[in-house]
Protein backbone atom coordinates (compact mmCIF):
# COMPACT_ATOMS: atom_id res chain seq x y z
CA UNK A 1 0.00 0.00 0.00
CA UNK A 2 2.46 2.96 -0.78
CA UNK A 3 0.67 5.95 -0.03
CA UNK A 4 -2.80 4.59 -0.70
CA UNK A 5 -5.56 5.03 1.66
CA UNK A 6 -8.91 2.88 2.36
CA UNK A 7 -11.74 4.93 2.32
CA UNK A 8 -15.20 4.18 3.48
CA UNK A 9 -17.81 5.71 1.45
CA UNK A 10 -21.09 6.56 3.17
CA UNK A 11 -23.68 5.64 0.69
CA UNK A 12 -22.75 1.98 0.07
CA UNK A 13 -20.02 0.73 2.95
CA UNK A 14 -17.56 -0.13 0.50
CA UNK A 15 -13.97 0.24 0.92
CA UNK A 16 -11.99 1.76 -2.04
CA UNK A 17 -8.32 2.07 -2.22
CA UNK A 18 -7.17 5.61 -3.79
CA UNK A 19 -4.43 8.03 -3.12
CA UNK A 20 -4.77 10.76 -1.28
CA UNK A 21 -5.01 14.37 -2.20
CA UNK A 22 -2.82 16.82 -1.54
CA UNK A 23 -3.58 17.80 1.89
CA UNK A 24 -3.81 21.69 2.77
CA UNK A 25 -1.32 22.89 5.84
CA UNK A 26 -3.86 22.76 8.79
CA UNK A 27 -3.52 25.74 11.54
CA UNK A 28 -3.69 29.28 11.03
CA UNK A 29 -2.91 31.40 8.08
CA UNK A 30 -2.08 35.14 7.58
CA UNK A 31 -1.11 36.25 4.00
CA UNK A 32 1.79 38.79 3.51
CA UNK A 33 1.09 41.33 0.79
CA UNK A 34 4.05 43.19 -0.22
CA UNK A 35 6.67 41.84 2.10
CA UNK A 36 4.96 43.44 5.37
CA UNK A 37 6.44 41.08 7.97
CA UNK A 38 5.77 42.65 11.16
CA UNK A 39 2.46 43.23 9.88
CA UNK A 40 1.24 39.79 9.39
CA UNK A 41 3.07 38.45 12.58
CA UNK A 42 0.98 41.30 14.55
CA UNK A 43 -2.00 39.81 12.76
CA UNK A 44 -1.14 36.19 13.26
CA UNK A 45 -0.03 36.99 17.21
CA UNK A 46 -3.77 38.39 17.25
CA UNK A 47 -5.44 35.04 15.82
CA UNK A 48 -3.75 33.09 17.98
CA UNK A 49 -4.57 35.28 20.94
CA UNK A 50 -8.29 34.67 20.25
CA UNK A 51 -7.89 30.75 19.27
CA UNK A 52 -6.85 30.74 22.91
CA UNK A 53 -3.63 28.33 21.24
CA UNK A 54 -1.24 29.84 23.56
CA UNK A 55 -3.26 29.83 26.99
CA UNK A 56 -4.41 26.01 26.43
CA UNK A 57 -0.13 25.30 25.85
CA UNK A 58 0.62 27.28 29.23
CA UNK A 59 -1.55 25.44 30.83
CA UNK A 60 -0.42 21.60 29.53
CA UNK A 61 3.13 22.80 30.35
CA UNK A 62 2.45 21.23 33.61
CA UNK A 63 0.03 18.62 35.21
CA UNK A 64 -2.85 19.94 37.35
CA UNK A 65 -5.04 17.97 39.51
CA UNK A 66 -8.54 17.16 39.09
CA UNK A 67 -9.26 19.12 42.73
CA UNK A 68 -6.92 22.03 41.83
CA UNK A 69 -8.48 22.37 38.45
CA UNK A 70 -12.30 22.47 39.90
CA UNK A 71 -11.15 25.13 42.58
CA UNK A 72 -9.56 27.35 39.65
CA UNK A 73 -12.85 26.92 37.87
CA UNK A 74 -15.00 27.49 40.46
CA UNK A 75 -13.16 31.04 41.49
CA UNK A 76 -13.18 32.21 38.09
CA UNK A 77 -16.92 31.23 38.69
CA UNK A 78 -17.58 33.02 41.75
CA UNK A 79 -15.08 36.25 39.57
CA UNK A 80 -17.64 36.49 37.15
CA UNK A 81 -20.38 36.35 39.08
CA UNK A 82 -19.37 39.13 41.41
CA UNK A 83 -18.68 41.17 38.34
CA UNK A 84 -22.12 40.90 36.80
CA UNK A 85 -23.99 41.53 40.15
CA UNK A 86 -21.83 44.23 40.74
CA UNK A 87 -22.30 45.67 37.14
CA UNK A 88 -25.90 45.66 37.54
CA UNK A 89 -26.38 47.35 41.03
CA UNK A 90 -27.19 51.16 41.08
CA UNK A 91 -24.85 53.51 42.28
CA UNK A 92 -24.42 55.25 45.49
CA UNK A 93 -26.40 58.64 45.90
CA UNK A 94 -23.71 60.71 45.59
CA UNK A 95 -25.73 63.90 47.49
Amino acid sequence: MNKEKIIATQNNKRFSRRKPQQEEARGLKVLVPDGGFERAMRKFKKKIQESGLLQELREREQYEKPTTRRKRAKNQARKRWLKKVESQTLPKKLY
